[in-house]
């Protein structure tokens, strides 16, 4: 069954007041800004509380999303912040939404601390004799996202963290480093802190396990526009479908309507497309928990699909090009100027590009109704393609990179760091990313001109990666998923709930 894939991936962010320990979470280490404002953890397992159950780690009455009105920042009383922190299963992201308006509707930075292994603990006694909660947590990552050129320019003026080179969109981890004076946990810190339950109110602290603090979140639907459910799906092997909703933290399967192999997917419409073999093709219009068979207009395999413009575009062997308008209902064929096998299709300037066999790169500018060949500078197998920046870029056997500035007419070889296979390629925040055989992960900053490799975290080959929410994930070999929410600097392994190679993976925010 897994001929096929295996052909085509080459045959493979010093508090000024006491009231914003509070609003920091597990390391309260995303919020600070400026060199007088920042957060701090608790990373000592010390209790001195009094103890009066036993260690649990069931985070049930956690569960969900938490959020707070629109309030004024501790550590600027011009900037106002939403804050959210959302629980799922072990997972622990805290949010902080900070805005230059009193209401919050004018995203200035986005501070995201990201945990895992969140364990509730013992009940113990604050300083004001009520009860409350003990939890431990690991650091995943502490997050800064500029929302405004304005951040950008006030954070490198203060070089805060040391760093001079704050961008617009582009996210920094700050973990592990001394920022306005404060040292932050390092990545995979253990950090402690207690909560309360007041129906369905939660007050929170991680700085001081005496007190939970004033700020109130209430649970619910977060009201901050940056804070949305993002969902990643991924398909594979017999048919497999795993689905994630905490940001690739963790992992579910879904229910599949095929054992047949399944080697794409993509998301568009609030609809899931998965692509595999003989045709098939299948559907998801409730987030992926369920799918279920759309026609297929052919019987060869579709290797790769995508969607833009309210179309679904998709292409395979015998250079087989599909297309939908109508949500993934129904498919037809489009016409190809190709009979070589076509392994990757992208969407971008009103273009889209799909690679293949012998280097073959082909495309439509009439929302994949006609297709022409493009020039193509190498004769190399091409297995991925993707798009971003103005600027589109295949990648391939051997380690192969190509690259297009001029909407995919032309393309150009690009120096490669690796020549191992690479399978697949994505872009999000400025940053291409590249995954292929033996954990082969490269990266570029630069629009693709020139690539680095980064340290995997698994010897196992990917298939598949993708990006959203500030988080690139891979996918590969025996299920195996690996998850980056720092730019793709580093990857770490996440729980998989299949043993099946998994091929195809994808976002939605």
């Amino acid at each position: 069954m897994l001929n096929n894939i295996f052909d085509r991936l080459k045959k493979m962010k010093s508090l000024s007041s006491w009231f914003i320990l509070i609003v920091s979470i597990a390391l309260l280490v995303s919020s600070c800004a400026k060199s007088d404002d920042s957060k701090t953890a608790t990373t000592s397992s010390t209790d001195d509380t009094t103890s009066s159950s036993d260690d649990s780690s069931i985070t049930t009455e956690l569960e969900g999303t938490w959020v707070t009105s629109c309030n004024t920042a501790s550590w600027d009383n011009n900037h106002y912040v939403i804050e959210t922190i959302t629980v799922s299963g072990s997972a622990l992201v805290w949010k902080w939404d900070e805005h230059s308006d009193s209401s919050c509707s004018n995203d200035y930075i986005i501070w995201t601390d990201t945990h895992s292994s969140l364990s509730l603990g013992n009940e113990v006694t604050l300083d004001n004799g009520s009860k409350a909660t003990k939890f431990t947590m690991k650091v995943d990552s502490l997050e800064a996202l500029m929302k405004t050129s304005a951040a950008a320019t006030d954070y490198n003026n203060d070089d805060w963290c040391g760093d001079s080179d704050w961008a617009l969109n582009t996210v920094k981890d700050y973990s592990g480093k001394t920022c306005g004076g404060v040292t932050y946990p390092k990545r995979k810190v253990t950090v402690s802190g207690v909560y309360k339950l007041d129906g369905s109110s939660l007050l929170i602290n991680t700085d001081n396990i005496t007190s939970v603090g004033s700020t109130v979140f209430t649970k619910g639907n977060s009201t901050s526009s940056s804070s949305s459910t993002v969902l990643f799906v991924g398909v594979g092997d017999n048919g497999n479908i795993v689905r994630s909703t905490d940001n690739g933290s963790s992992w579910d399967n879904a229910t599949s309507p095929t054992s047949n192999l399944l080697y794409g997917v993509t998301f568009g419409n609030n609809t899931f497309v998965g692509v595999g073999v003989l045709g098939n093709i299948v559907r998801s219009t409730d987030n992926g928990s369920s799918f279920d068979n759309a026609t297929s207009p052919t019987s060869n395999n579709i290797n790769a699909v995508t969607f833009a413009n309210n179309t679904f575009a998709a292409v395979g062997d015998n250079g087989t090009i599909v297309r939908s308008t109508d949500n993934g209902s129904s498919f037809d064929n489009a016409s190809s100027p190709t009979s070589n096998k076509l392994w990757g299709v992208t969407f971008g300037n009103n273009t889209f590009a799909a690679v293949g066999k012998y280097g073959i790169i082909v495309r439509s500018t009439d929302n994949g109704s006609s297709w022409d060949n493009a020039s193509s500078p190498t004769a190399t197998h091409l297995t991925g393609v993707t798009f971003g920046n103005n600027t589109f870029v295949g990648v391939g056997d051997n380690g192969n990179i190509v690259r297009s500035t001029d909407n995919g007419s032309s393309w150009d070889n690009v120096s490669t760091p690796t020549s191992n296979n690479i399978n697949a390629v994505t872009f999000g925040n400025n940053t291409f990313v590249g995954v292929g055989v033996s954990g082969n992960i490269v990266r570029s900053t630069d629009n693709g001109s020139s690539w680095d490799n980064v340290t995997s975290p698994t010897a196992n080959g990917f298939y598949g990666v993708t990006f959203a929410n500030n988080t690139f994930v891979g996918v590969g070999v025996s299920g195996n998923i690996v998850r980056s929410t720092n730019n793709g600097s580093y990857f770490d392994n996440v729980t998989s709930p299949t043993a099946n190679h998994l091929a195809g993976i994808t976002g939605a925010e």
